[in-house]
C-alpha cells in the first residue's frame, strides 16, 4: 500500500498536527508503567524537529467516554516526552479550546505542542465534522502515526484529514511495510500462529491468512472449538459451541487450499474452578469432563518449533496459553524463544502478544512487533481502515 509519508511532502518551518499513540499503562498514581508507544512516536517527532516544524501532538489516553476525568490526562506524558527528547513541552488544558488554540496560535519553529485528552469529547469518537476541522484549524500538515487507533474513523485519526494534506509517520510506514509484505509478498514458507481465546475473534483473519499462508497454527482457547468440531470431548476447555460449523468450513478450506494446519497434540490442563491448583498433560482428546485445557503440552511444543524452523515469515497473533499463570506460560514462552534464535522474519501482532514476549526475554530479538492489535489484524483481514484511507498516495 503505498502512501505518502513525511518524507514526500514539504514540511520545512510549518506547523504540523501529529496524532500519536499516547495510550500507555499507568499505575494507580498516574505513573506510566511501560513507555513504549511514546518511544515508538520519537522518529517521527525528531524528524519534524529537523525539519524546523511547529509541532502539535494530540493522542488518546484511556477511555474517559467524551468527559473530562483527571486521570485519564496526558500531563504524565508531557513529562516523559520532556525527558525523552531533552526538551520543553508545552502543554494545553483543553483539545480545541482556548487555552490549545492561543498556545498553537504562537507555537514557534522547534517548539512542541501536547493538547489534551482527544477523548475528553465525544466529537473525536463520533468523528464530528465541526470537531475535527477546529483540530485541523491549528495546523497546515496532518502527520498519521498511530497505527493501533488507524481501523477507527475518529476525529483525529481520519476527520482532520478532510482539512489538511495528511501523510504517515515512520510509524505507520514501517507498520504499512512489513504487514503489507506479510500479504503481498511474504518470503517462503510464510507460517501463522494464532492464538487467544476464541475462533469468533479472528475468523476474519484466519479465513484471509489460509489464501495466503503455507501453515497455519492454532493454539489458545480457540483450540478447543477446533477439536469439538472434530467430535472430540473437551471438557470445560473454552468452547464455542455455535461456531463447530465454522471450524469445520475452514479446516476443509485449508485442505483446499493445500495449507498445513496445525493443532495442539497434547494439553496441559487444570480443575476449570481452580486453574493454580493440580495440572497434567494429556493427548488432546483425552481431556477428563471437570478439567480445562490452559496450555499446549511438551509434545506440541517440540511438533509446532519443528515445523517453524522451515519457516522464512512468521506472524504472530495471540498467546497458545494462559502465559499470564506461570504453569501455563511454557507453551507461550517456548514457541517465542524458539523464533527468537529461527533467523527467520518474524512479525507479530500487539497487545498480548507483545506482552508474552516482553515477559519471554525476546522483545529485541523479533523483526517487528506491530503497535496495534486490532489494526493489524483487520489490515491482514483486507479491511480497510479509515486512518490509512485518509492518507495521500
Amino acid at each position: 500500500m503505498n502512501k505518502k509519508t513525511v518524507k514526500d511532502i514539504d514540511l520545512k518551518g510549518k506547523k504540523v498536527l501529529v496524532r500519536c499513540d499516547f495510550n500507555v499503562p499507568m499505575d494507580e498514581n498516574q505513573n506510566i508503567r511501560d513507555n513504549k508507544r511514546i518511544v515508538a512516536a520519537l522518529p517521527t517527532i525528531q524528524y519534524l524537529l529537523d525539519n524546523d516544524c511547529a509541532i502539535i501532538l494530540c493522542s488518546h489516553l484511556g477511555r474517559p467516554k467524551g468527559e473530562f476525568k483527571a486521570e485519564y490526562s496526558l500531563k504524565p506524558v508531557a513529562k516523559e516526552l520532556e525527558k525523552l527528547l531533552e526538551k520543553e513541552i508545552i502543554m494545553a488544558k483543553d483539545v480545541i479550546g482556548e487555552d490549545a488554540k492561543a498556545k498553537a496560535e504562537v507555537l514557534q519553529k522547534g517548539q512542541i505542542l501536547l493538547l489534551e485528552n482527544v477523548r475528553f469529547h465525544k466529537e473525536e469518537t463520533e468523528n464530528d465534522k465541526e470537531f475535527a476541522k477546529q483540530l485541523a484549524s491549528m495546523a497546515e500538515i496532518y502527520v498519521s502515526d498511530a497505527f493501533g487507533t488507524t481501523h477507527r474513523a475518529h476525529a483525529s485519526t481520519a476527520g482532520v484529514a478532510e482539512f489538511l494534506p495528511a501523510v504517515a509517520g515512520f510509524l505507520i510506514e514501517k507498520e504499512l511495510k512489513f504487514l503489507g509484505n506479510a500479504i503481498e509478498d511474504p518470503e517462503r514458507p510464510f507460517i501463522a500462529i494464532l492464538g487467544g481465546a476464541k475462533v469468533s475473534d479472528k475468523i476474519g483473519v484466519i479465513d484471509s491468512l489460509l489464501e495466503k499462508v503455507d501453515t497455519l497454527i492454532i493454539g489458545g482457547g480457540m483450540a478447543y472449538t477446533f477439536f469439538k468440531a472434530q467430535g472430540y470431548e473437551v471438557g470445560d476447555s473454552i468452547c464455542e459451541l455455535d461456531k463447530l460449523d465454522l471450524a469445520r468450513e475452514l479446516m476443509k478450506k485449508a485442505e483446499e487450499k493445500n495449507v498445513k494446519f496445525m493443532l495442539p497434540i497434547d494439553t496441559k490442563i487444570a480443575k476449570a474452578e481452580a486453574p493454580e491448583g493440580e495440572s497434567k498433560t494429556v493427548k488432546y482428546n483425552e481431556i477428563p469432563s471437570g478439567w480445562e485445557g490452559f496450555d499446549i503440552g511438551k509434545e506440541t511444543i517440540k511438533l509446532f518449533i519443528e515445523e517453524l524452523k522451515n519457516a522464512k515469515t512468521v506472524f504472530w497473533n495471540g498467546p497458545l496459553g494462559l502465559f499470564e499463570v506461570e504453569q501455563f506460560a511454557e507453551g507461550t514462552n517456548e514457541i517465542a524463544k524458539a523464533l527468537a534464535e529461527i533467523g527467520c522474519i518474524t512479525i507479530v501482532g500487539g497487545g498480548d502478544s507483545s506482552a508474552a514476549l516482553k515477559k519471554a526475554g525476546v522483545e529485541d530479538k523479533m523483526t517487528h512487533i506491530s503497535t496495534g492489535g486490532g489494526a493489524s489484524l483487520e489490515f491482514l483481514e483486507g479491511k480497510n481502515l479509515p486512518g490509512i484511507e485518509c492518507l495521500l498516495s
